[in-house]
């Protein structure tokens, strides 16, 4: 299988990014992590990734990118949609379809939003455009547990939140027999992106966005609330909604038709009505 897969770093004016490349296809797509980034960048993960998201790799050239590795205290996502313009910039990603999920989608808003060149289309999965108390409490939570560098805590807790309850009975005896593996040595960069995730506000911006976007959310979602995806659609002219009943934050790897899904929209050429 030619996966083409490759590990990659830039060098940007606010520091050095990982990202990775993989697949083959004549069209362009970025996709951008949730707040695990904080926890482990993509630097080294080209072919687990391109074997996880092999359906995209025929039509697609994908690029995933993490936030740059030193992140100052109190980064913003617009900081960090302003490196990732730099880094599409770096690439020639002009014009990409952009898939942000969950923290990722924040910044994904703001690059649309600032840098509306970079973003063909535009894919929001289980974000919100503002803050809201479910995510306030949800993130108070984990940063107590960084504080206390429980990483098991914070992978069993976003689990919990996450999935379904038959998926959970799988994912709690992984993560309880994982105990620490793959923990941080610190939790400097995690900390400053669970901020961002409650800091974030583009919301009253939203409407600004004009290329054509998709919405996808869960209406069981425990982390954002599935209203908060409603609310995303409901700002942006033309965009479309789905919202994906009895599934939660982690529909991402529940939903079987989620990457056929994402597929058809950035692979269309209808414009935003």
């Amino acid at each position: 299988m030619g996966l083409n897969a490759i590990n990659g770093c830039l060098t940007l004016t606010s520091g050095v990014m990982d990202y990775i490349r993989f697949g083959g296809g004549e069209r362009v797509m970025v996709m951008l992590p949730g707040v695990g980034d904080g926890l482990k960048t993509v630097k080294g993960m080209a072919i687990p990734f391109a074997m996880m998201y092999r359906s995209l790799a025929k039509d697609f050239t994908i690029y995933v990118f993490s936030r740059r590795r030193e992140l100052p205290e109190h980064t913003t996502t617009r900081e960090m949609a302003a490196d990732l313009d730099e880094a599409m910039e770096a690439l020639g990603l002009a014009g990409s379809a952009v898939v942000g999920v969950s923290q990722g989608g924040m910044i994904a808003q703001w690059l649309a939003i600032d840098h509306p060149e970079k973003v063909g289309r535009l894919v929001l999965v289980v974000t919100t455009g503002r803050p809201n108390a479910t995510i306030e409490d949800v993130v108070a939570r984990w940063v107590g547990m960084a504080e206390r560098e429980d990483y098991r805590g914070i992978m069993l807790d976003t689990a919990e939140r996450s999935y379904s309850e038959k998926r959970l009975k799988a994912a709690r005896i992984q993560y309880k027999a994982l105990g620490s593996f793959g923990k941080p040595k610190s939790f400097a960069r995690f900390l400053t992106q669970a901020e961002s995730c409650v800091t974030h506000d583009a919301y009253g911006q939203l409407p600004g966005i004009s290329c054509p976007t998709l919405v996808i959310g869960g209406a069981d979602d425990r982390i954002v609330t599935g209203r908060a995806s409603e609310e995303i659609a409901e700002k942006i002219a033309g965009s479309e909604l789905y919202l994906y009943e009895g599934l939660g934050h982690g529909l991402y790897e529940e939903a079987p038709d989620f990457l056929e899904r994402v597929a058809d929209f950035c692979s269309s050429s209808r414009q935003s009505s």
